[in-house]
């Protein structure tokens, strides 16, 4: 295209709210003039289903369950009274404890003011909050923020240690809606022994988000902790994060969580306009349709050029991936569904891997996320006239125009700032895209079946581990192989071979010595 026909394109398909300086740009997506036209009934399905959605509807058919991530930034939406009372009780209990801790008149329990919170969770109870903790960071913030999103015990032991002496002062924060979730349950477990070596009695500093009469809930009862948060049943995890997952860490950092409310609750209102033209979440989801021909089959690339969106491309593999990575689609028809998403930042990723975006395998779209104002403090000067921020800028358009120039689409969506007002309307813009594109292709984004196969078999293969090792320990000394070993358990021997080396590696007594091929290794105990 000439540059007059992109500066025309450009015009014809750029859209700009106003009130909430946020821009999205899809004019260097290839797109037919016909397309929006073409999608028109799918289109209104999903627009459709939204609404539905947003009034109560069963939109989890799976776990007959609604869907109301809206409601927590508006709950006037809720379909019932006792709904929305219990989002805005949700909500300003959190806020009162917040404020309660940073005022010093809740305490650690030896008298002393909170310095630190420690996070647990996993997936959703981590990804967002994890995001806008960074993102959102100052040095002001009157707590320090921790997170435990593993079941690594290294990853404890590294953050234990960013905590050191200030164990004593810091509030836990235990997420987990079933309260069986063995990530969670794991660094529960690991902070509480801290806790307990370190001569600081636990159940004071120990807070829980969960369910209510979860396994946790019902721990953190028994146990008299400090305060019980509920996590509500409609409330999927990569939705969570403006629900008490996110709003209990947040608020005690010292975010400002009313605005991020505010502002997702601003993009709720622009993303119900049912003008495609006027509508960027629908412009998402139809961009993506349109890159991946309706069944992902490009990758979405996310750049955002600001240091403080870093973790951005993290959270939208969650978001994206998650709700639309689906086997079958709504009418049980096996579609393998599904979008990848990666990314890092700008321009750090022009000295990575761009150059394959520019030249290698056109296999993606890239997402550029601009911030219109780049400092808040005046700039140095690293040239006559020209700041750091003015290369920022440089780097993305160039980047943009020489993708365009080898045939690479891009969408390009501008914030006007990082702030947690922004942020609410950026994460809320994601989350409406989401749910149109799984209705434009027909799935459930609203659940995850291949999360649970996950879990189901990481508990087979722990209780193929407690076979091999009562098998080993039944026998103390001898050397078994895998195939013995799978003789005396009935487990697969392959299984056999990576749990054996697991347990010798890991646990004290057990033994593995290397053979010509893997079935020739042997494994022994020794008491």
């Amino acid at each position: 295209m000439a540059s007059t026909s992109l500066w025309t394109r450009f015009q014809q398909t750029f859209l700009r709210y106003d009130d909430l300086g946020f821009a999205v740009d899809i004019s260097r997506m290839n797109f037919p003039a016909d397309f929006f036209a073409t999608m028109q009934p799918k289109v209104d399905a999903a627009f459709a289903a939204m609404k539905d959605l947003e009034a109560g509807a069963i939109a989890n058919p799976d776990e007959n369950r609604m869907v109301g991530h809206y409601w927590l930034r508006d709950a006037s939406l809720a379909p019932t009274a006792e709904l929305r009372a219990d989002v805005e009780k949700t909500r300003d209990d959190i806020l009162a404890f917040a404020a309660a801790v940073h005022a010093g008149s809740i305490t650690a329990a030896g008298g002393a003011r909170f310095t630190d919170v420690l996070s647990i969770g996993i997936g959703g109870s981590a990804l967002g909050p994890e995001f806008l903790s960074d993102a959102l960071w100052s040095p002001a913030n009157p707590l320090r923020l921790h997170f435990f999103d593993n079941t690594d015990p290294d990853g404890f032991h590294k953050v234990f240690d960013q905590i050191g002496a200030k164990l004593a002062t810091t509030l836990v924060v235990v997420i987990s809606k079933s309260g069986g979730t063995k990530e969670s349950r794991n660094g529960m477990l690991a902070a509480q022994d801290a806790f307990t070596r370190a001569g600081v009695p636990f159940a004071p500093q120990f807070v829980a988000v969960t369910g209510v009469d979860s396994e946790l809930d019902r721990t953190a009862t028994r146990e008299g902790w400090l305060r019980r948060f509920p996590m509500f049943d409609w409330i999927g995890g990569r939705t969570s994060v403006m629900s008490a997952v996110g709003l209990v860490p947040l608020a005690l950092q010292g975010l400002d969580m009313p605005a991020l409310l505010a502002g997702a609750k601003a993009m709720d209102a622009n993303t119900r306009e049912p003008d495609v033209t006027k509508n960027a979440a629908m412009q998402l989801a139809l961009m993506w349709w349109h890159a991946g021909d309706g069944r992902g089959k490009k990758d979405m690339v996310v750049l955002p050029y600001k240091d403080r969106l870093l973790l951005f491309s993290r959270y939208l593999q969650q978001l994206v991936m998650e709700s639309l990575g689906k086997q079958l689609d709504l009418a049980g028809n096996v579609v393998n569904q599904g979008i990848a998403v990666y990314g890092n930042k700008g321009s750090t990723d022009q000295h990575a891997y761009v150059q394959q975006l520019r030249d290698g395998v056109n296999n993606f779209f890239v997402t550029f996320i601009e911030v219109s104002r780049a400092s808040t403090t005046p700039e140095l000067p690293v040239e006559p006239g020209v700041t750091s921020s003015d290369y920022l800028q440089g780097f993305l358009r160039g980047t943009r125009s020489a993708l365009h120039e080898g045939g690479r689409e891009s969408i390009t969506v501008t914030i006007p700032t990082v702030d947690a007002f922004n942020l609410g309307a950026l994460i809320a813009l994601y989350e409406r895209a989401v749910g149109f594109y799984g209705s434009l292709v027909n799935i459930n984004a609203y659940h995850q079946p291949g999360v649970e196969a996950g879990k189901k078999a990481a508990a087979d293969v722990l209780a193929v581990q407690a076979k091999v090792a009562a098998a080993l320990q039944a026998a103390p000394g001898t050397a078994l192989t895998a195939d013995a070993l799978a003789a005396a358990t009935g487990a697969e021997p392959e299984t056999i071979f990576h749990v054996a080396h697991h347990l010798a590696a890991n646990h004290a007594g057990y033994h593995a010595t290397p053979g010509a091929t893997p079935a020739a290794d042997t494994f022994s105990f020794t008491a």
